[in-house]
């Protein structure tokens, strides 16, 4: 395999992405991370505060392959987008069988679309299973310490958006 797309919000990316992105990175050789971009949401970073916080974690841990990392934004189907893109193999992390069931339908439907694009689930890390975006958010936003659910990066932008 060569090249996998790896769709999301990432808003903000956690350690549970950045455990998939790695993942991701041991069996493709480059990675295209799609940030969906929906009009009608109103995302805590801007998708160029998303995409540099993307960069900035996996330059933390991997910095021999952060070249092999494209982020861009999509705002379209994920098997168009992937197209669009190149690839042909969709990465999708799960934590538990709620997140199984889920990613299963999206993947039926998804070969229904495009049978020529191809869901890879790929399992979090123990450590990572219990954190969602969701969940960092609010913790972060009423002063809570999510220093163990994100990269360095990520952590440093929370504390600089919630001074503000």
């Amino acid at each position: 395999m060569t090249k996998a797309f790896y769709p999301g919000s990432f808003d903000p990316m956690t350690n549970g992405h950045l455990d998939v992105l790695l993942q991701a990175l041991n069996i493709a050789a480059k990675v295209v991370v799609g940030i969906g971009i929906h009009p009608g949401k109103t995302p805590l970073f801007s998708f160029d505060e998303r995409a540099e916080l993307i960069r900035k974690s996996l330059s933390e841990v991997l910095p021999g392959r952060s070249a092999d990392v494209d982020v861009v934004s999509f705002d379209n189907l994920v098997v168009h987008a992937a197209r669009a893109h190149g690839t042909k193999v969709l990465i999708r992390g799960l934590r538990d069988g709620t997140d199984l069931d889920y990613e299963m339908q999206m993947a039926g439907m998804n070969r229904q679309m495009a049978p020529d694009v191809q869901t890879l689930f790929l399992p979090a890390g123990t450590a990572s299973r219990p954190i969602t975006a969701t969940l960092v958010r609010q913790i972060a936003a009423m002063g809570g310490d999510v220093s163990a659910f994100v990269p360095k990066p990520v952590l440093e932008a929370l504390q600089t958006k919630r001074k503000r």
